[in-house]
């Protein structure tokens, strides 16, 4: 349990489940009528491959699950899986605090052909951690692809501890952790106590210099559809031992990384897409778009980086 996790050096060598260490949590574009546009998700998807990202996360936090039907989750599954093809893998966030309903939907999105799923802990209903055990128990144990837990405690008020998720890691498909909790001792505990190879993400892109550095795999990432290639190049640079130049790109692209966080993830990615060039509409009821100081202070933070992504002309 206490070996040097090796991993291989390059971002560009996916791991055993062709996941990468660089994916980006999408947002779900819209139309002006709030419908899914999935054609611009599609172009969303292959613009994030084409400025760093090894693969997308679909129908996450930023993808504004909670207000996507069941239905809409699936075919955003599909579209995303057949634009992306071997380009990239394609992880579908399939939990919610239904483990019946989770089950559900995973097995379909696993009749889709996506690459692995995501599965956020229960929110609203506050299981106990053998709940929390036996919910994502269940849930691996109904299908066979590869499956990344998502622990997000700032909204999902609770925590998955370090030593049920060591135990969860047991299971042979539970593959890897979105760790956003921002608790660096329990992510150490979890880099300590589960198998070699399992692959623990920052999901907090604040997080993710630090957490590369205690011997984290990788980010499931916001602020890579902007700057996507910037990220993977701070990444590769830790992992080639250049660590003092990776952590002065992380530096650099924090006030970034905070500005885009200063009011409810999307909000404010979603502005800054469409500020850029790249439209993906307005977030969805009872999200809204950001005040006028909050989109001023975007807007100016915007203006002191380089914008990766490809944005369409005209």
């Amino acid at each position: 349990m206490n070996k040097p996790r090796v991993f291989g050096g390059s971002l560009n060598s996916l791991d055993k489940n062709r996941l990468g260490r660089l994916l980006t949590a999408m947002v779900t574009p819209f139309d002006a009528q709030g419908e899914i546009d999935y054609q611009q998700a599609r172009r969303l998807a292959l613009a994030l491959l084409d400025s760093g990202s090894d693969g997308v996360v679909v129908s996450g936090t930023t993808g504004e699950a909670p207000t996507l039907s069941k239905e809409e989750k699936l075919r955003l599954f599909s579209e995303i899986k057949s634009a992306v093809a071997d380009r990239g893998a394609v992880v579908a966030g399939t939990g919610n605090n239904d483990t019946k309903e989770s089950q559900e939907v995973t097995k379909e999105a696993e009749k889709i052909g996506v690459d692995a799923c995501l599965l956020v802990v229960p929110y609203y209903n506050r299981p106990t951690q053998q709940g929390l055990w036996e919910h994502f128990k269940d849930i691996a144990q109904s299908t066979t692809l590869p499956c990344i837990i998502y622990n997000v405690p700032s909204r999902t008020v609770t925590n998955l501890a370090a030593d049920t998720l060591i135990k969860l890691s047991q299971i042979d498909n539970i593959v890897g952790v979105k760790e956003a909790s921002g608790n660096l001792g329990q992510i150490v505990g979890i880099i300590q106590g589960t198998r070699e190879d399992f692959l623990v993400y920052s999901g907090n892109d604040s997080d993710t210099f630090p957490i590369l550095a205690l011997g984290g795999y990788g980010v499931i990432s916001v602020a890579s559809h902007l700057v996507g290639i910037q990220i993977k190049d701070m990444m590769e640079k830790f992992l080639n031992s250049e660590a003092r130049e990776a952590a002065k790109i992380h530096r650099h692209l924090l006030p970034l990384i905070n500005a885009l966080f200063i009011v409810s993830n999307p909000v404010p990615l979603k502005w800054a897409l469409n500020y850029a060039g790249f439209p993906v509409g307005k977030p969805r009821l009872p999200l809204v778009e950001p005040d006028e100081k909050s989109a001023n202070l975007i807007q100016t933070t915007l203006k002191n980086y380089k914008i990766d992504l490809p944005i369409p002309k005209g």
